[in-house]
């Protein structure tokens, strides 16, 4: 086997993501670091040239596939902050629980 084979192998082997599922470069966005506020900008800036005609039809797939991207990020970043919203108000609703018992209720 050649190095580059030896390469290809491994290479094949590490893209698999510990969730057992095969990497998906085609979903992942451009630009991870991106905030919410960052991503939704762009998403109306890529609306207004598809709605005000000024994008070039052969253009136009690769601005709905960035779309689509932003889209998954915001929606992501959506679900994250519910989940950590819903983790504070249950860790809130537990420690005034706590308080209203009392000490002598421990």
């Amino acid at each position: 086997m050649s190095s580059m084979d030896e390469e290809e192998g491994s290479a094949s082997t590490r893209r698999e993501p510990a969730g057992g599922e095969p990497a998906s470069p085609a979903r992942a966005p451009e630009t991870p670091a991106l905030g919410f506020r960052e991503a939704m900008e762009e998403l109306e800036r890529i609306l207004a040239r598809i709605e005000g005609e000024e994008i070039d039809i052969d253009q136009l797939a690769e601005e709905l596939r960035r779309a689509a991207q932003l889209l998954d990020l915001c929606r992501g970043k959506i679900r994250k902050a519910e989940v950590e919203v819903t983790q504070i108000v249950q860790s809130l609703e537990e420690h005034g629980q706590d308080d209203e018992r009392g000490p002598d209720a421990r």
